[in-house]
């Protein structure tokens, strides 16, 4: 059942330092579709989309929106999506989110991921009164541990075997910001 913090409210786009976090538009599609055809999102993410998988998917985040089961975002650096970070579930009986993320090949090594996952977590501290943001990587993909580390995610331990992606079970590295943490 909603909680009433985002249901009836219009998703709002977050601003912060040198890129804009704004709701999923159809004409980002080519981007969507780009990013899942990209080998080293694949990897982590384990999909690929069609024309109209991508459609679906970017329709999806309205609803999940408004029903409380999650929120997308498309990261924009000047007007272009350079990637997507997401709320994936929320738990606001106790205070509680996971956030995933990825950034086109072209957009990397500018700290965009992290500038983007400091601000949502933000939001999610302010706005929706969250206490807690988890965010899971394979500990084979030292560049989310980096961009974890940058926007203030304490490590909390490794789940193994936790996903298989193509090439196997991933051992997974847990992090998590509080709104308490400095």
């Amino acid at each position: 059942m909603p909680s009433g913090r985002m249901a009836g409210r219009v998703q709002p786009t977050i601003p912060t330092s040198g890129v804009l976090l704004r709701p999923w538009r159809q004409s980002d599609r080519s981007a969507v579709l780009a990013g899942y055809a990209e080998p080293d999102i694949q990897r982590w993410h384990c999909r690929s989309m069609t024309d109209g998988e991508a459609r679906e998917w970017i329709d999806s985040w309205d609803d999940r929106w408004h029903h409380e089961t999650g929120a997308g975002w498309a990261i924009v650096d000047g007007s272009e999506v350079v990637g997507q970070i997401n709320l994936r579930w929320f738990d606001f009986h106790e205070g509680r989110t996971e956030v995933s993320y990825w950034v086109l090949p072209a957009a990397r090594g500018r700290r965009v991921a992290s500038r983007a996952l400091s601000a949502l977590t933000s939001w999610s501290f302010t706005v929706l009164g969250l206490h807690r943001v988890e965010l899971e990587h394979s500990t084979k993909n030292p560049a989310s541990c980096r961009v974890a580390q940058r926007a203030g995610f304490a490590a909390e331990g490794t789940k193994r075997d936790e996903v298989r992606h193509t090439d196997g079970w991933h051992d997974m590295h847990l992090h998590a910001r509080l709104d308490t943490d400095a």
